[in-house]
């Protein structure tokens, strides 16, 4: 069964309410200095305490994204998320279906969506994360407790699909990874997950994928008429020709 978002076709609109305090109300304030704290910390303060909820990915693309992973909203999820990274399930899984300006989808082991663990599927879990930017949430069918390995993480917006497909998950760390992810339905050169880790694993620090040198062009060749110094005869240039010009037709009598 082929594991593709069930996107309605009635999209719900996005409303923003802003509101502004009255200036007679407002009360200037002193800048605060906050002080400084590692990008980890910044991100979430839950990180070096709770690594036993952060699912990293090292990508193909250059870089490790950190998911903070909520089983308070969807234990089930999860739990199979969880375990199948530790089976070391996603290494080396592609992102088979990426829609800019919507989301990148994976957890395939075929690379074309029809795939899955051979696990049983997981229950629906819709809960009231939404599906913002970041967002990771579990690809599934048509069926609502259709959802096995895949996931998807959103690059933009898409509160349409809140509570009709289970977040169970937020990039807190690598969203510029993610939005460096290959585009395409397949990509022509699919960005990859190399390397699936819980943190709480003690997984080793990140490294780059080894760069590829270019192959060796030979010794530096010269272009015929393009050499200079003594004893060398300059080339002989071709004559200037006009470009043709269009004859009008002879007007008729």
């Amino acid at each position: 069964m082929n594991l593709r978002l069930f996107v309605p076709t009635m999209m719900g609109m996005m409303m923003g309410l802003a509101l502004t305090a009255s200036p007679a109300l407002a009360k200037k304030k002193e800048p605060v200095v906050a002080a400084p704290v590692t990008l980890s910390t910044a991100v979430d303060p839950d990180i070096t305490h709770e690594p036993e909820n952060v699912l990293l990915l090292d990508l193909s693309d250059g870089g490790r994204v950190a998911i903070r992973l909520m089983p308070q909203w969807a234990p089930a999820h999860v739990a199979r998320i969880k375990e199948l990274t530790q089976q070391g399930f996603y290494n080396g899984v592609i992102f088979h279906r990426v829609i800019d300006g919507f989301m990148a989808q994976g957890g395939d082991p075929k690379g074309d969506g029809t795939g899955g663990s051979p696990l049983p599927d997981v229950k629906a879990e819709f809960n009231y994360l939404p599906h913002v930017r970041g967002a990771v949430s579990a690809a599934r069918s048509e069926k609502e407790d259709s959802a096995n390995s895949q996931f998807f993480i959103v690059f933009q917006p898409r509160l349409s699909l809140d509570k009709k497909y289970t977040v169970f998950g937020r990039v807190i760390d690598g969203m510029q990874y993610v939005d460096a992810i290959e585009r395409g339905e397949p990509p022509a050169n699919p960005s990859r997950i190399t390397h699936a880790y819980i943190a709480a694993d003690n997984p080793p620090a990140y490294v780059a994928g080894p760069v590829v040198a270019p192959p060796a062009l030979g010794a530096p060749v010269t272009l015929p008429g393009t050499a200079t110094g003594p004893g060398v005869a300059k080339p002989k240039l071709a004559p200037v020709r006009k470009p043709p010009v269009a004859k009008k037709a002879a007007p008729k009598k």
